[in-house]
C-alpha cells in the first residue's frame, strides 16, 4: 500500500502533497481510506487565497473577538484544507468489535488519502447501508444549508427568496421547498438558475430588479424570508430590499472585509428588517436543546438517502486526488458551469 498523502497549502494559491507513514492503530481506533473529498467554494477558497480572517488575526475564544496578534489562529503551512469527505474502513483496532472493514462513513478529515479516527467517531458517522458514498461529501455543507433554513424560521406556504445559487444556495432552495415554501431563486448565472428550477425551485430570476419582481409576485408584500448565500454585498442589499415588513433576512454568505455601499438607512431601517447571521459553529439558541451540529450532519445524509434532497447532480467537476491543484485553480478562476468540485481517490 502506498504511503498516505495529504494536500497542504504552503502559501496563497500554492499546494503541495505531503507524504506520511502508517502508524499502528490504538485498540479503539479505525483506519479510513478516503473515497471522495469535496472542495468548498466558500471557506476553503478563502484559505486558498489567503483572505480568511483566521489567517491574519487571532480569534479569542473567551471574548469571541478577532484580535491583532503576532501569530494568527491559522499559521502557514495550512493543513486543515477540506471538510467534506467520505471513506471506508480498511483496518480496525484490536478493541473494536462492532465495526468492520468495508463499512463506509462520512466526516471531516481534510484532503488526504487516509485518516485514523476513534471508533466513536466512526460509529456516529456511518453511511446508511447501500448509500451512494458520494452523498458523504455533502454532510457538512448540507448541515450549513439546513442550519440556514432553520434560522429562516420557514412556515408552510411562505415565499422564500434565495440569493446565490452556488452549492449551499442550491441546497437551501431544495430544503426550503421541502419545508413547504414557495421558492424564488436568484442568481446572475443562467445555468445555475436552470439547475435550481430542475431541482424544485418555483421561479428563478436575475438579480437586477429582483426586489421589485418579488414585491410584484407577492402583491406588494415581499418575501416572508430572504436567505443570502453568496457572500456578495449587492445580494445582501437586494435581499433586505426584497423582504416583507418585519421579515427576516438570513445572511449565510462569508463576507470578506468591509461592505461598502450597504444602505442601512433605507429599507432595512424603515421596514424593521431582522438581519440574522447563520453560521455552522452553532445552531439557533431556540432549537439548541434538540438540534446540534451532529444532528445537522446526520440529517444532511439521511435527507439525501431518502430522496428529500437530491445533491449528486450538483457535482459538476471531478479530478483524481493527484490533480487537486488544477481543480483548485479552476474553482478559484470561476470555471464556467462549476458547482461542486470533487476529488476522487480511486480503488
Amino acid at each position: 500500500m502506498s504511503p498516505p498523502k495529504a494536500l497542504v497549502l504552503t502559501a496563497p494559491r500554492t499546494l503541495v502533497f505531503e507524504e506520511g507513514a502508517f502508524a499502528p492503530l490504538a485498540p479503539d481506533e479505525v483506519r479510513i481510506r478516503t473515497l471522495f473529498s469535496g472542495i468548498s467554494a466558500g471557506t476553503e477558497l478563502t484559505q486558498y487565497r489567503g483572505t480568511n480572517p483566521f489567517m491574519h488575526r487571532r480569534f479569542d475564544e473567551a471574548q469571541r473577538l478577532f484580535v491583532d496578534a503576532e501569530v494568527p489562529s491559522w499559521d502557514w503551512p495550512v493543513r486543515n484544507l477540506g471538510y467534506e469527505e467520505s471513506g471506508e474502513i480498511i483496518e480496525v483496532g484490536s478493541g473494536v468489535t462492532d465495526l468492520k472493514v468495508g463499512q463506509r462513513l462520512f466526516g471531516t478529515w481534510n484532503h488526504k488519502t487516509h485518516h485514523v479516527a476513534s471508533a466513536d467517531y466512526a460509529r456516529e458517522r456511518l453511511l446508511p447501508e447501500g448509500a451512494d458514498p458520494r452523498i458523504g461529501i455533502f454532510s457538512h455543507i448540507g448541515a450549513v444549508a439546513l442550519n440556514g433554513v432553520h434560522d429562516a424560521q420557514i412556515r408552510i406556504g411562505d415565499t422564500i427568496a434565495v440569493f446565490g445559487l452556488g452549492v449551499p444556495g442550491q441546497i437551501v432552495a431544495q430544503a426550503a421547498r421541502a419545508s413547504g415554501a414557495r421558492v424564488i431563486a436568484i442568481d446572475p448565472d443562467a445555468g445555475r438558475r436552470e439547475i435550481a428550477l430542475r431541482q424544485g425551485a418555483h421561479l428563478a430570476i436575475e438579480p437586477a430588479g429582483a426586489a421589485e419582481e418579488i414585491k410584484r409576485l407577492t402583491g406588494g408584500r415581499g418575501a416572508d424570508a430572504c436567505i443570502e448565500v453568496s457572500g456578495a454585498p449587492p445580494a445582501l442589499g437586494e435581499a433586505i430590499r426584497a423582504a416583507a415588513y418585519n421579515a427576516r433576512v438570513v445572511a449565510m454568505g462569508f463576507f470578506q472585509g468591509a461592505i461598502p455601499g450597504l444602505k442601512l438607512g433605507e429599507e432595512f431601517h424603515h421596514n424593521r428588517i431582522q438581519l440574522i447571521c447563520s453560521q455552522i459553529s452553532g445552531v439557533s439558541p431556540d432549537a439548541s436543546y434538540r438540534w446540534s451540529k451532529p444532528r445537522l450532519w446526520r440529517a444532511a445524509i439521511e435527507l439525501q438517502h431518502d430522496g428529500t434532497l437530491d445533491l449528486i447532480p450538483l457535482i459538476t467537476h471531478r479530478a483524481p486526488f493527484e490533480d487537486a491543484p488544477t481543480l483548485f485553480e479552476q474553482l478559484d478562476a470561476g470555471a464556467p458551469g462549476m458547482l461542486q468540485a470533487m476529488l476522487e481517490f480511486g480503488a
